[in-house]
């Protein structure tokens, strides 16, 4: 990810990370959709001038493993954890790589085989009725919000009104 055509990313001090492409401060949130729509990227800290990207990916993986169902087993962290420093660490780092491919490209394999029998990719299928589902949903909200803004200006000016007749009645009376 570290080319010369990567996206720099700064670490400051104050642990915030900004985005020099876009001029704006961003969060892990954004680093991981960087990540998932395969932008390269490398994250500079400003003070060090040094590469820590890993560091902030592994703060992402931190990250989503504390939210939801986690992809890691407290017994594999703690594997990974004790391969660190012996004679097996490179070709683990090797192996954990090489298994991570391998399960993408039989996953990828398994899509297109559905979509060959199937006629579509059920991916794409379910990722297009999501979108159009939140896009269904938006516009309701959209609606009950004009309509309950709608209500709520007309009260308003009935209230308004109702204000405006009481002063005229007021005006008709004489001083006492």
């Amino acid at each position: 990810m570290n080319d010369s055509s990567s996206r720099i990313i700064k670490k400051y001090p104050n642990r915030r990370l900004y985005d020099t492409e876009e001029s704006r401060y961003i969060t892990l949130a954004d680093i991981r959709r960087l990540v998932l729509e395969k932008t390269g990227f490398v994250v500079i800290d400003k003070k060090s001038q040094e590469d820590i990207t890993r560091s902030i990916l592994l703060q992402v993986i931190a990250d989503q493993e504390g939210h939801g169902e986690p992809v890691m087993s407290q017994d594999f962290l703690a594997q990974v954890i004790r391969s660190y420093g012996g004679t097996m660490q490179s070709m683990m780092s090797s192996y954990l790589e090489q298994s991570l491919r391998l399960f993408m490209t039989q996953q990828q394999q398994i899509r297109d085989k559905v979509k060959d029998v199937v006629g579509v990719d059920p991916v794409g299928v379910m990722t297009d009725i999501a979108q159009k589902n939140y896009e269904r949903w938006k516009s309701v909200q959209n609606e009950i919000f004009r309509t309950l803004t709608d209500i709520s200006g007309q009260g308003s000016d009935r209230d308004k009104s109702r204000h405006d007749k009481d002063d005229d009645d007021n005006d008709d009376r004489p001083a006492a």
